[in-house]
């Protein structure tokens, strides 16, 4: 990982100045995230694998792992939704599952039984935009909170991401339930124009401080503007509010919550055994990322990029530029990320400590290994669909959502 050799501060104030462009023929109109599904694979069979295609960093071989067997995993179709975006499992082994329309589900796995949580608060729906994230708060055995990531409607054509938290209520009967006191604690500042790069995914750290990824909306220069939120990590309180220690804390404001700055749109993120931080995000034409999250440190979009604007226009790579942090591994063509998780089971010994990545654009799970700072794509599984979401079980096993209407829960388990 390279070090910035200038300030992080000094830098973004500097290319705020370039302006906060509303419009740009390099907008994500051609995002692979918006490309047609593919027909989705039959359940209940080995998984096929793909050539590796990424382009990536210096590698030296870790340590000698498990041998992954072939196949290394059967999926089982478990349920179905509409429009799913993520998915959460509580202490009992139910699951919470989002749907982008704004609809939060809790789907009993036992019984095969699928309702709705009431109270959820109004999306606005369309294009990347609806109900988000969810998460459970470290402590939700004793007090049910649960945080909701989603797109909020603002003054006239705007709009932004907005995080929320509420008591989760269980009817008795185990047939769904609601919200109450629901607070929005967060809000992404400004509002703008669009559909597009929210971001929006929440994780807290074994220290309980909740981590957010803030999109750049599709608007660029933000991302390097420390008076604004997008285009940003966060690392806040329980609250929402900005945690004490971040590395801008004394300039206050929305600068106060900013851990690093400088991502596109970050579509997962997850913790690695010794406790880093690393997330994935969508390039624009090429250029899909993978980074680990280091305090204070500027990732360089718009500035750099593996990949170019779609109307063709370049943009200077990240070696021209040492200054901003360069990706641990790249990838071109793209592989659209979309959920991200660290394995960290004992169902699949050979996968413990491995990154798991869904791609919506690839139709595949894409396999990492990471030997400390390094990280390089493996393999890559065809799903033969979308995949939207990736979650650990608490069993080990590994759980994917599928991406668009009628999208299928899937259960990965070991082939033997």
């Amino acid at each position: 990982m390279k070090t910035p050799r200038i300030s992080v501060l000094a830098t973004a104030l500097l290319l705020a100045a370039c302006g906060n462009a509303d419009t740009n023929a390099g907008t994500n109109a051609g995002d692979a995230t918006n490309e047609a599904a593919a027909p989705a694979a039959a359940a209940g069979t080995p998984a096929k694998t793909t050539a590796n295609t990424g382009a990536f960093t210096a590698w030296k071989d870790p340590p000698a792992a498990p041998a992954v067997p072939s196949p290394a995993f059967f999926s089982h179709e478990v349920a179905t939704f509409d429009e799913p975006w993520a998915m959460a499992f509580l202490p009992d082994g139910r699951l919470l599952v989002t749907e982008k329309k704004g609809r939060l589900k809790l789907y009993d796995i036992a019984a095969n039984r699928t309702s709705e949580i009431a109270g959820v608060p109004a999306v606005d729906y369309g294009g990347q935009g609806g109900l988000g994230d969810v998460a459970l708060h470290p402590q939700f055995a004793e007090n049910h909170r649960v945080y909701l990531s989603y797109a909020e409607a603002g003054e006239g054509d705007t709009r932004g991401a907005a995080l929320a938290r509420a008591k989760l209520d269980l009817d008795a009967d185990g047939n769904g339930g609601r919200l109450s006191d629901l607070q929005v604690i967060w809000r992404q500042v400004p509002k703008v124009t669009g559909q597009g790069h929210y971001s929006h995914r929440i994780l807290f750290d074994r220290d309980g401080k909740l981590w957010l990824a803030s999109g750049e909306r599709q608007k660029f220069t933000p991302a390097q503007d420390m008076r604004a939120n997008l285009g940003k990590v966060l690392r806040l309180n329980d609250d929402g509010t900005a945690a004490a220690d971040n590395p801008f804390a004394d300039k206050g404001g929305v600068t106060a919550q900013i851990w690093s700055l400088g991502p596109r749109n970050i579509l997962g993120m997850a913790f690695d055994a010794q406790g880093r931080l690393w997330e994935v995000e969508h390039g624009p034409r090429g250029g899909d990322e993978l980074n680990r999250v280091e305090r204070g440190s500027n990732y360089g979009w718009p500035v750099v990029s593996w990949g170019n604007h779609y109307d063709g226009r370049d943009i200077p790579d990240h070696d021209t530029r040492p200054e901003f942090n360069a990706p641990e591994a790249w990838w071109n063509p793209v592989i659209a990320p979309a959920g991200f998780i660290i394995y960290s089971g004992d169902l699949f010994p050979y996968f413990k400590g491995n990154g798991f990545i869904g791609g919506v654009g690839s139709n595949s799970l894409v396999r990492i290994q990471f030997d400390g700072d390094n990280a390089r794509e493996v393999e890559r599984y065809d799903m033969g669909a979308r995949i939207r979401e990736v979650e650990q079980g608490p069993d080990g096993a590994i759980w994917l959502l599928q991406d668009g209407d009628g999208a299928r829960l899937l259960k990965l388990t070991p082939a033997g």
